[in-house]
């Protein structure tokens, strides 16, 4: 992973710092769980303005990127999210920054997805581990063009999965508003 990019990790944000509304996200692990954010981190919590990035001497991750978490219980969930867009990260998450011109993002979004974080974990008190185990994961990947083609086959079966998950959902939800009625 590392001849395709990059970790960083994320820093402390300070808590009277937090709850901004306007400027460039800084996303925490909590921001996963927001609304559209299932995928692509699109919504966040917390925004810092550009004296604030400059005051702490900041330094933005440029896109695009796979954020996901480095330490504690969220490491276990697995999960991890494209960022298409510059970011701040906090010091519990961690982000896979790649090069777009010669890499397909749908395709290391892909590859991101079949790779099992929890196994990296170290004991400890805290699970966690470093960037440094993430780049030495041995990955195939070939040239952008057949990157591109399997990257819109996986997306496209991901979108498929959603839309059946929902189907699936309603119909549930139809069910049991039918058996409520038969039991009136």
């Amino acid at each position: 992973m590392g001849d395709i990019g990059t970790c960083f990790s994320g820093f402390g944000f300070p808590e009277n710092e937090q709850g901004g509304t306007i400027g460039l996200p800084f996303y925490k692990v909590s921001d996963m769980n927001l609304t559209n954010n299932s995928r692509e981190l699109i919504n966040c919590s917390n925004y810092v303005t550009d004296e604030q990035i400059r005051e702490h001497h900041w330094k933005p991750i440029l896109p695009p990127s796979i954020f996901f978490a480095k330490v504690g219980a969220a490491v276990l969930l697995n999960r991890k999210r494209l960022v298409l867009h510059s970011f701040l990260l906090d010091n519990n998450t961690m982000a896979f920054s790649f090069d777009n011109e010669t890499n397909d993002q749908d395709f290391i979004y892909s590859i991101f997805q079949n790779i099992n974080l929890p196994s990296l974990v170290q004991v400890g008190a805290l699970p966690s581990y470093n960037g440094s185990q993430v780049e030495n994961i041995d990955v195939l990947v070939p040239k952008k063009p057949e990157q591109s083609k399997i990257g819109l086959m996986f997306f496209k079966l991901d979108n498929l999965i959603t839309l059946h998950q929902r189907k699936c959902k309603k119909l549930k939800n139809i069910k049991s508003a039918l058996l409520e009625r038969m039991f009136l």
